[in-house]
């Protein structure tokens, strides 16, 4: 099971909060349809900026553990590193899941019984 370190912010940039989780998709679901919950309305955090994946929880609870502790600083200059313009990373993350699902299959043309007539 993949775990993923993340960072998400809102539309001004002005909280950055550490998160670490198991389903990226579902996190972000729960910050869209509780967005009061950790802030008020004008500090609503909807933007993906940065993540990691991580193949273990022992990784990925030493990495939270650091990310957890550094600076304003530190974490905007991890985020400039991979993402220089703070695009929100949801739309991507969404669009590669979709990809993922399997895509219904239409039947071969050898098990369909047809009659050719000439």
């Amino acid at each position: 099971m993949k775990h993923y370190i993340y960072i998400i912010t809102d539309r001004n940039r002005t909280n950055l909060h550490v998160g670490l989780c198991t389903d990226m998709i579902k996190t972000l679901q729960f910050y869209c349809d509780m967005p009061t919950l950790f802030f008020d309305k004008a500090q609503q955090l909807n933007r993906l900026v940065y993540f990691e994946e991580m193949n273990t929880e022992e990784q990925a609870m030493e990495r939270f553990k650091t990310m957890s502790t550094f600076t304003r600083a530190q974490k905007e200059k991890m985020i400039r590193s991979v993402n220089p313009d703070w695009i929100d990373l949801t739309i991507g993350l969404k669009a590669e899941n979709n990809m993922r699902v399997r895509p219904y299959l239409r039947p071969s043309l050898g098990t369909a019984k047809r009659s050719i007539v000439f």
